[in-house]
């Protein structure tokens, strides 16, 4: 079936498993929306989580879909072998099937045969089943119930074929696909080795027990079935192709990239370079599509992290300027029939990359010749210093495992230890983010005629006829100086215009624009330009950009006047950023902004944008003449004897030399989408106005239309709903605590009853799996009681609590805080508290068989 497209692998599949009963179910979002557990959705049943659990039924027993997954770390998704080997990613799909206490064992086996070698004639030869070693069930429906080769049905042990959902809950044995790709089809023996010829397609897990905190089995009340097929593998196969990267699903990116690049993926000198990028574009696409953004923490930090690794492979493919961002409509024209939210959401994928990739790019290339420079200086030693790693995340924002991915390629690591003591010293050293250009006022321009000031006409105009006076060319930068420009050089958190220009017949994009004394500087690519004795130019601002800006910046004014309203006129501006896609805007307030204030401010800007009212621009006034017109001044503008003021009627008067819509009807919709602290007493709102707003709006009203759906309710009863779900989901986990409590509970009577006895009274020394819930110092104040007389130590993951009976503290002169803090030194921890009671850390746990010997000596 070489011939068969993804999109019509993945129609089949989901056609397939209809037919036979199960409702279709669309993707979860891959930003998971109510699992706090979770970066992101990592698997086909993230969404089916709660049915798994109990807490949640549905009008549907049988589900299908193809499910978007992130994974960036774990055992199956090393991000270090994506776009080096030929089957990881960050981002895939992952085919799903689902029986909700339906169907079990039988149904699931014979559909997944029936699907793989009937519909879609795989090979039965080359197919094995891996089966968990004592589920007999699953390979008698093996056996009698496919007509699969019995000896390739293999038993494995727990780590490759019992599932766990986590150290407690739904858990089961599983069966696994897998299919021998091998020249001689003799590739048994390497199944489940992480051989990539020898690859698992699909895992039937079979949900039947829960696994309890002591590690024992219960039986569910309920059986399920959770399938998932990874999408790129089962496409690789079908397809005839040797790589996931190869399939028709990637074609279209691979493409663009050779587009961007200019050469060829086949037969290139670095062809992972071509993967990562592909891979990591797919990623960034989706996820900020679904609402992440890259910043330092996080999930927003590990999209930091994917996209600078992706701006680092393009180095090897020459790229010094940004162009993933082209990518994002590659991906769209790829899998934007079967995931429509990516063309919704195209626009804004693409702004936002571009920005983090603008910020990175001016660095990136400086910071590789700081590592070469480092390598060299190392001579024979094959360790990368602490200070040095740390060098290029400080300087350049290079995080560890970037540095570690550059050592990897010349035979060399990097001293992990020492790098994470730098950063804890030097944690709040500040590096420059985003695009920032520094104007170097020592450069030898070009002069084409008399020096002049540049006179702006932006306000009125986005285009002009204008002469270049002169020109700097450095590196692959041209700086352009005009007499006249309609492009308004970055002032005041707006950000400058970009758009085009034309001398001569060389025409070329202005991709930002600056401000140096009395000159806006243009930014261009290097561009040749023949001499022009007259140096004539054509100029004309992008109309979207500045439109988009303006829409920003005008609400950035409207902002100010309702936090001055709602907060009190203790309220000045700090700081702000006016672009195209958002506006940041810090003020003056001590106090986080209550829901309903942030109500009355959006609707307060909403209802001004409605008035309409009509931009009075006051330009080039005495400063003395705008003072008494009540004006605001502007944060960050420096004030000559003129100024300009951008007045919308009595409502909002400032200081202000930036550009603006001429009435407030333009900015269509705005909305507050962050309010968060800056420092003390400054606090951040972000928004967004326009296009942007309205997504967002259509966005809430789909998902406020899809929870009406599920809590079968009115939209406002819906808070009233949730708040009831709320509290029962909170009194069940009470109860549940307590039920884990008296697990643990019982456990201590036993320790009690089997206590060692040292100096003439019981010792009791264990480790201890404690459920989610259960605190430490909860279950040593149980054993204390249990003891009657006697001391206890009862170790925890890298905890551990020491107790003493009353009666020995008094005739013994024991105490637990002087207890505790020998035995915790042991494994190199920590620790103290009162005689009766005390806690202390863990730091080596290779020590932890030697701590809970060590009480019974210490004791004596």
């Amino acid at each position: 079936m070489t011939n068969i497209s993804s999109k019509e692998i993945r129609k089949q599949f989901i056609e397939f498993f209809e037919s036979k009963g199960h409702k279709f179910v669309p993707s979860a979002p891959v930003v998971p929306a109510d699992d706090p557990t979770l970066l992101f959705t990592n698997a086909g049943m993230n969404q089916f989580k709660p049915i798994f659990l109990g807490v949640e039924k549905r009008d549907y027993t049988r589900a299908v879909n193809s499910q978007k997954c992130i994974r960036v770390s774990g055992k199956h998704n090393d991000l270090e072998e994506v776009g080096h080997d030929t089957y990881h990613h960050t981002f895939f799909e992952m085919l799903g099937n689902w029986s909700f206490g339906d169907y079990y064992k039988s149904e699931a086996i014979a559909w997944a045969w029936e699907l793989f070698t009937s519909v879609w004639k795989l090979p039965k030869d080359r197919l094995y089943a891996t089966v968990y070693k004592s589920d007999e069930e699953a390979v008698e429906l093996w056996t009698r119930g496919t007509d699969i080769d019995p000896s390739h049905i293999l038993r494995f042990s727990e780590k490759d074929n019992f599932w766990e959902m986590g150290d407690t809950g739904p858990c089961g044995p599983c069966s696994e696909i897998h299919i021998d790709l091998t020249a001689t089809g003799n590739g048994g023996k390497l199944v489940n080795s992480g051989n990539p010829e020898v690859i698992e397609l699909w895992n039937l897990v079979f949900i039947q027990f829960n696994r309890n905190a002591d590690r024992t089995l219960t039986e569910l009340p309920a059986k399920h079935v959770d399938t998932g097929a990874g999408f790129e593998r089962v496409a690789r196969v079908l397809q005839g192709k040797s790589s996931n990267y190869d399939i028709d699903l990637f074609a279209e990116i691979i493409a663009g990239i050779e587009r961007e690049v200019k050469s060829k993926y086949a037969g290139h000198p670095s062809p992972e370079a071509f993967r990562v990028i592909a891979d990591h574009i797919r990623m960034l696409t989706f996820s900020i599509t679904d609402s992440a953004i890259p910043g330092n923490d996080g999930r927003g930090y590990v999209l930091r992290r994917i996209l600078r690794r992706a701006a680092m492979y393009g180095r090897k493919l020459n790229m010094h300027e940004p162009f993933i961002y082209k990518l994002v409509g590659d991906v769209v024209t790829a899998m934007g029939d079967a995931f429509p939210e990516i063309k919704a959401r195209r626009e804004f994928v693409e702004k936002t990359i571009r920005n983090e990739e603008e910020g990175f790019n001016k660095t990136l290339d400086r910071g590789i010749e700081l590592f070469d420079d480092i390598v060299k200086k190392m001579g024979s030693d094959k360790r990368i210093s602490g200070p040095d790693v740390f060098k290029l995340y400080d300087t350049f924002g290079f995080p560890a495992d970037m540095t570690r991915v550059m050592a990897t390629e010349r035979g060399l690591d990097i001293d992990e230890e020492k790098f994470e003591e730098e950063m804890a010293a030097q944690k709040k050293r500040s590096r420059e983010e985003g695009k920032k250009i520094f104007i170097n006022k020592d450069v030898k321009w070009i002069n084409l005629s008399k020096d002049q000031k540049t006179a702006f006409l932006g306000y009125d105009t986005l285009e002009s006829s204008s002469k270049l006076i002169k020109y700097y060319r450095t590196g692959e930068v041209m700086q352009l100086v005009f007499d006249q420009t309609p492009f308004y050089a970055e002032s005041g958190g707006q950000v400058g215009d970009q758009g085009f220009a034309r001398i001569g017949d060389r025409s070329f994009e202005i991709w930002d624009t600056q401000k140096n004394g009395d000159h806006v500087i243009h930014y261009a690519d290097d561009v040749e330009i023949i001499e022009i004795s007259e140096g004539g130019a054509a100029l004309q601002v992008s109309p979207n950009h500045r439109l988009s800006t303006i829409k920003n910046h005008t609400a950035t004014h409207l902002l100010h006047s309702a936090l001055r309203l709602v907060l009190g006129t203790h309220v000045h501006q700090a700081g702000s950023v006016v672009e195209p896609y958002r506006l940041r805007f810090d003020f003056s307030h001590n106090d986080k902004i209550s829901a309903d204030e942030i109500y009355r401010i959006e609707s307060m800007v909403q209802e001004k944008i409605f008035e309409n009212i009509t931009l009075q621009h006051h330009r080039n006034i005495p400063i003395a003449e705008a003072k008494k017109l009540g004006a605001l001044s502007f944060f960050g503008d420096k004030y000559g004897d003129f100024v300009n003021i951008v007045q919308f009627g009595e409502y909002s008067k400032e200081f202000c030399g930036g550009v603006h819509v001429p009435f407030t009807g333009r900015i269509g919709f705005f909305k507050i989408v962050s309010e968060s602290s800056v420092a003390s007493g400054v606090r951040r709102i972000e928004a967004i106005t326009g296009s942007i707003a309205e997504e967002f709006f259509r966005e809430e009203s789909r998902i406020t239309e899809k929870i009406r759906h599920t809590l079968n309710c009115k939209s406002g009863e819906i808070a009233h709903k949730i708040d009831h779900l709320l509290s029962d989901k909170k009194l069940l986990e009470k109860e549940l605590t307590e039920l884990r409590l008296q697990s643990v509970t019982a456990k201590l009577d036993e320790l009690v009853s089997s206590a060692r006895e040292s100096a003439g009274f019981k010792v009791v020394s264990a480790k201890l799996d404690l459920p989610p819930g259960v605190d430490l110092r909860s279950v040593g104040d149980s054993l204390r009681e249990k003891l009657r007389t006697g001391v206890g130590l009862l170790v925890s993951d890298l905890q551990m609590v020491c107790v003493v009976t009353d009666d020995l503290i008094r005739d013994k002169k024991l105490n637990a805080g002087s207890l505790v803090k020998e035995i915790a030194k042991i494994a190199g921890g920590s620790g103290g508290g009162k005689p009766h009671l005390a806690t202390a850390g863990i730091r080596d746990i290779s020590k932890v068989s030697e701590v809970i010997n060590a009480v019974y000596n210490l004791v004596k």
